[in-house]
């Protein structure tokens, strides 16, 4: 295993990475916060254009945030189940592959580096060195080739809770003000205001976070918002009317 030198190691000692580094984290958050936010104030909309008590509307939102919660947070662990699943199979394909044809995978090897700009002469070292090392050399053409990172084995479970736990916290709020107000048109109104403040919020840290337009972000996911509760509840009404 090779070493970096005493220079390197002072230059990088001084140098901080800036980086944001919490990607996954922060994509289950908005998964979970952005639908928790839309479908409960949606259905609260919808079933306050249907004319029934906010008790009626407390339970189903409440039903639904679990329903929601579990069904979100399954996708998630499949989904994260299912990458991890895949590098594996792909690192013993790629195993199989230098263990058998390593003449072929130092050949790539090549391709990749000169890809890259490097020069015959320059690149045939480090060829060298990564067949005298198998897991590197495997690692190296996990990345590059397939351009697979390895997964975090806690990631399946820590995607589920994640999804879930946001997904009850954003869906909590459009049902909070049919605690407190027992005439759902009143109560649907505090609603609106409060999950749009909601999202507004949600948005703005959202594209702080992504590195996109913050207060864009916000106006576009309030709108989004808006847009499912009106479609709700006007679809209420018109069932109402038959």
């Amino acid at each position: 295993m090779g070493s970096i030198g005493e220079s390197d190691k002072y230059l990088l000692n001084r140098h901080q990475e800036n980086h944001f580094t919490a990607g996954e984290i922060v994509r289950d958050i908005i998964i979970g916060v952005s639908d928790g936010l839309t479908v409960p104030f949606a259905l609260a909309a919808g079933l306050s254009g249907a004319n029934v008590s906010s008790s009626i509307i407390l339970t189903a939102g409440i039903a639904e945030v679990a329903a929601g919660a579990i069904s979100m947070g399954l996708g998630g662990y499949l989904a994260a189940k299912s990458e991890a699943d895949h590098y594996a199979r792909e690192l013993r394909r790629e195993q199989e592959e230098i263990d058998t044809i390593p003449d072929t995978e130092a050949a790539e090897v090549a391709e990749i580096l000169a890809e890259y700009g490097v020069e015959p002469h320059e690149y045939g070292p480090v060829v060298n060195a990564l067949r005298k090392n198998p897991q590197a050399w495997l690692d190296f053409m996990m990345k590059f080739e397939l351009g697979l990172e390895k997964p975090d084995p806690k990631r399946a479970l820590q995607s589920a809770l994640t999804i879930a736990i946001a997904y009850v916290l954003g869906g909590l709020v459009p049902l909070l003000p049919y605690v407190f107000i027992a005439v759902a048109r009143k109560a649907l109104v505090a609603s609106i205001m409060v999950t749009i403040l909601a999202l507004l919020i949600f948005g703005f840290a959202k594209g702080y976070f992504t590195g996109n337009k913050p207060v864009w972000s916000a106006l576009q996911t309030a709108l989004i918002g808006a847009i499912a509760s009106a479609a709700a509840f006007g679809m209420a009404k018109a069932v109402q009317g038959w």
